[in-house]
């Protein structure tokens, strides 16, 4: 079967090896779309944090059960399934407290074990949901709009408050269109003023581009009270110190985007503040059911995320034009 492995920061290799076999508790999966994230992206740039080569990336997934043996989800040969790519232990702290998303011991496919980048992969079954009432785009897109989800579920929003999303790549895109779904007034900022006129376009929102005095513009926008939650989905080291400052007194900064390396924070500044500073890691399966609902329900559509199309042999040769902001992409989508 066909593969392809990022051998080292910006090396891409098609390779092919034998497909696996059936084993206990397992089912035997055929990968049918693959979609392109933030992870994938600084995997082969060579900045991701918990990352190491040779790796196969790939974990916004959408498959279908070519095996299975006896499983408690009900799961048979042909079912679609969406894969829940955190490998939690299911034992530790973490996940005796429900948090499995954040296990002591997680093995993430794609960062910490092989992911999808393969056409055919053996995953332990109970990390499989059965979703044959979407389509397949819509099940390999699950993943990332949970990690929105989860994010504004840690951060629990109320009807009508002042939010900020820093960053309309995909991660921003799915944390506006869900946090506008519970009601709260959003505003996004980028530098990148195509994706600011992206989602201006499909949501109707607020938008702020933060090469132009941001401060000001957002305090126009909230009369002067700042954002009482600021999301960060960008990852950068600049946008994740400076994001507190468009936050209201007494307001949730949430951290999604991760940067592989040290923050700076001004103590007196986010403690004048009281600001409570939290992270979101990964998802739960609270979060994964939540966002298929949406999608059954069409209150977030394709369209609005997928910008970019291709076929599995061609993702080697379009990967480099994904990292450029002239490209326009929002997420690219890789086809069996």
């Amino acid at each position: 079967m066909k593969y392809i492995v990022c051998e080292k920061p910006r090396q891409f290799e098609m390779k092919e090896k034998p497909a696996p076999t059936l084993s206990e508790k397992h089912a035997l999966l055929k990968i049918t779309k693959i979609g392109i994230c933030g992870t994938d992206l600084h995997a082969y740039q060579g900045n991701q944090a918990f990352f190491t080569y040779p790796r196969i990336l790939g974990h916004e997934l959408s498959a279908e059960i070519l095996d299975i043996g006896a499983n408690d989800q009900h799961l048979n040969v042909g079912d679609k399934v969406v894969i829940m790519p955190y490998m939690s232990c299911g034992h530790c702290i973490a996940c005796r407290n429900g948090k499995t998303n954040c296990c002591s011991d997680l093995k993430v496919l794609g960062v910490h074990a092989d992911g999808g980048m393969q056409e055919i992969i053996l995953v332990p079954s109970r990390f499989l949901l059965k979703a044959n009432h979407l389509d397949h785009e819509q099940i390999a897109i699950i993943e990332p709009l949970a990690i929105g989800a989860h994010a504004i579920r840690r951060a629990n929003l109320t009807k009508n408050e002042f939010i900020l999303v820093v960053g309309c790549g995909p991660i921003g895109v799915g944390i506006i269109r869900l946090a506008q779904l519970k009601g709260v007034q959003v505003i996004a900022m980028d530098v990148n003023q195509d994706r600011l006129d992206f989602v201006k376009d499909k949501f109707g929102i607020h938008t702020v581009n933060a090469r132009y005095d941001p401060v000001n513009q957002i305090n126009q926008i909230t009369y002067d009270d700042g954002c009482t939650a600021v999301f960060d989905a960008t990852g950068n080291r600049r946008a994740l110190e400076t994001g507190v400052q468009f936050m209201a007194h007494g307001g949730r900064y949430i951290l999604v985007g991760l940067y592989k390396g040290d923050l700076t924070f001004a103590h007196p500044f986010i403690h004048s503040k009281e600001t409570t500073l939290m992270c979101s890691r990964n998802a739960n399966l609270e979060d994964f059911q939540s966002v298929m609902k949406v999608l059954e329900n069409e209150q977030f559509t394709k369209d609005a995320f997928i910008t970019h199309r291709v076929g599995f042999d061609e993702m080697i040769s379009n990967f480099d034009s994904w990292l450029l902001p002239e490209t326009g992409v929002i997420k690219a989508m890789v086809s069996f």
